[in-house]
């Protein structure tokens, strides 16, 4: 059950505003649905640097360890989950070449390096735990981009 979800908002900011905050993973708690909190796990903050994502939905609590793959100012913030192989990022674009409004979008994709986590892990309930963490994707991208941008935007 390989996908890949994505959505975009408008803000008005420049794509450097945007990426520094996108990229301020110690933030993500203000608007993100489900990752409460996360800190960087070294001073290096460019591709190869790790943090840790503290996250709780539905009464349940789990860490990730992240692993940037893109550290490109003004135009992308990605990870990799190291443990499942799950991609998640954000991509800024000028509006019109403009440097006061940026389309962002943000995005995720589980892999088939997820599919073979998930059956390790969950067994017979693989199927149904992709299917929720898809579900949670797709509307807490919408969610997230929204709060971005109301931060932003003031």
């Amino acid at each position: 059950m390989a996908y890949e979800i994505s959505d975009s908002v408008t803000i008005a900011a420049s794509p450097a505003e945007v990426y520094d905050l996108v990229s301020d993973v110690t933030r993500t708690g203000e608007w993100s649905a489900q990752c409460r909190r996360a800190e960087w796990d070294s001073d290096d903050r460019g591709d190869g640097a790790t943090f840790t994502g503290h996250n709780h939905r539905d009464g349940r609590e789990w860490s990730t360890v992240s692993e940037v793959t893109a550290a490109l100012p003004g135009e992308e913030f990605s990870w990799r989950v190291t443990s499942s192989g799950t991609r998640w990022g954000f991509r800024m674009e000028p509006v019109n070449r403009r440097e006061d409004a940026t389309v962002l979008t943000e995005f995720t994709a589980f892999t088939g390096e997820g599919e073979a986590y998930f059956r390790q892990k969950y067994g017979d309930d693989a199927a149904s735990q992709e299917a929720d963490r898809r579900d949670a994707a797709t509307y807490g991208i919408t969610d997230t981009l929204q709060n971005i941008k109301g931060i932003l935007e003031g």
